[in-house]
């Protein structure tokens, strides 16, 4: 089986996505000792307006801690977890694409 360039393109857009996403809500977390949600933005202010390049990007790993803790405590029903975590891939397939984009512009390519 083989898989077009572009295919593995978005494989590797997906997997930076999610990579990227949790890498920054896991710091964001280590450093203010609270986890990273949308919550943050119901603040107002400067403090909304700070955080939302963190939930921009880390929101596909908060969308999926949400949905699993939801399924989990919740008993929330299968077609919303598949749904949410459809969301969440196609969130963190674009900051991928994104950030990949960002990091070619860097070296230069």
């Amino acid at each position: 089986m083989s898989l077009s360039p572009s295919s593995l393109e978005s494989i590797q857009a997906l997997i930076v996505g999610l990579a990227l996403a949790g890498l920054l809500a896991s710091a964001f977390e280590f450093a203010t000792n609270r986890r990273a949600s949308f919550h943050l933005l119901e603040a107002g202010g400067v403090s909304a307006i700070a955080a939302l390049p963190m939930l921009v990007f880390g929101a596909p790993f908060i969308i999926l801690r949400n949905t699993l803790r939801g399924r989990r405590f919740e008993r929330r029903p299968i077609p919303f977890v598949m749904i949410a975590t459809m969301i969440a891939c196609g969130w963190s397939l674009l900051s991928g694409q994104i950030a990949l984009g960002m990091a070619h512009r860097l070296a230069g390519l």
